[in-house]
């Protein structure tokens, strides 16, 4: 009896694994690189100056949930490779974009409606019109996803700051990432790497609440009205971020100095 035949058959099995891999591995790399310049988009719109900011934090929203369709195209491109047993042998390789689109994806509803978005609202976003997922959302994978919301949601509160109304909302991204952390922190013990993401999130979370703090102490030193305020807090954090600038740029012209001479 030969066994060559058997041999080959394993051969294109192999051969089969290694190549859908290697394809999940592209797709989540695109899927990773689009989320990031979604992420980017919402902070440069937020940032924008505007004389409604609700209506504003809506438009960005808006924006970047229609940017993350690019990301459902991916997804839906590969949903044959992952159908039934495929997706739990090839999650290692698709988990890591999955997160960054679910970190993009939780900013954007965030932005849009202040809350936490919900387990079922992603694997909406994860399916096609008619309803079906193109494979189905691990909760591990939407946990540490929402682990990683926190820090775009820590520069989100800070450089907030210049402009009006800033400091309420830093007041209340400081509170929401509070119970954020809290609510995760249980689940900490039983998903794998989240424990870590954790201590990120700690330290997004005293940055915050010691950016707050230094704002409340410093505004209840002046009896002005908010608005007034709001535009010294303003110049003086426009005035800081130029010095800095300043600075960095004169350091820079130096290690060029040297590395001339």
């Amino acid at each position: 009896m030969s066994f060559q035949p058997i041999f080959s058959q394993f051969q294109l099995e192999l051969d089969d694994h290694n190549d859908r891999r290697e394809r999940l591995i592209k797709a989540s790399r695109d899927v990773t690189n689009l989320s990031k310049k979604v992420i980017f988009l919402l902070h440069r719109i937020v940032n924008e100056d505007a004389q409604d900011y609700r209506a504003h934090s809506k438009h960005a929203c808006e924006r970047g949930i229609e940017k993350l369709r690019e990301v459902r195209d991916i997804y839906a491109a590969i949903k044959p490779e992952v159908q039934g047993d495929s997706f739990w042998h090839h999650h290692h390789s698709i988990s890591p974009g999955l997160q960054e689109y679910i970190e993009a994806l939780s900013f954007a509803h965030y932005l849009g409606h202040g809350t936490l978005i919900t387990f079922n609202q992603v694997q909406a976003a994860l399916s096609d019109d008619l309803g079906a997922p193109y494979f189905p959302l691990p909760k591990e994978d939407y946990l540490l996803g929402l682990s990683d919301l926190t820090g775009e949601l820590m520069r989100f509160a800070i450089s907030g700051f210049s402009r009006k109304g800033g400091r309420a909302r830093a007041v209340q991204v400081c509170n929401f990432v509070r119970d954020c952390k809290s609510d995760f922190d249980r689940f900490a013990p039983f998903v794998k790497g989240l424990r870590k993401k954790q201590v990120v999130t700690s330290q997004s979370l005293e940055k915050i609440e010691h950016a707050v703090y230094a704002i409340v102490v410093r505004t209840s030193e002046y009896d002005l009205p908010q608005e007034i305020l709001d535009d010294i807090i303003g110049q003086s954090m426009s005035s800081n971020a130029y010095k800095e600038k300043r600075r960095n740029r004169d350091v820079g012209s130096d290690d060029e100095r040297e590395y001339d001479y």
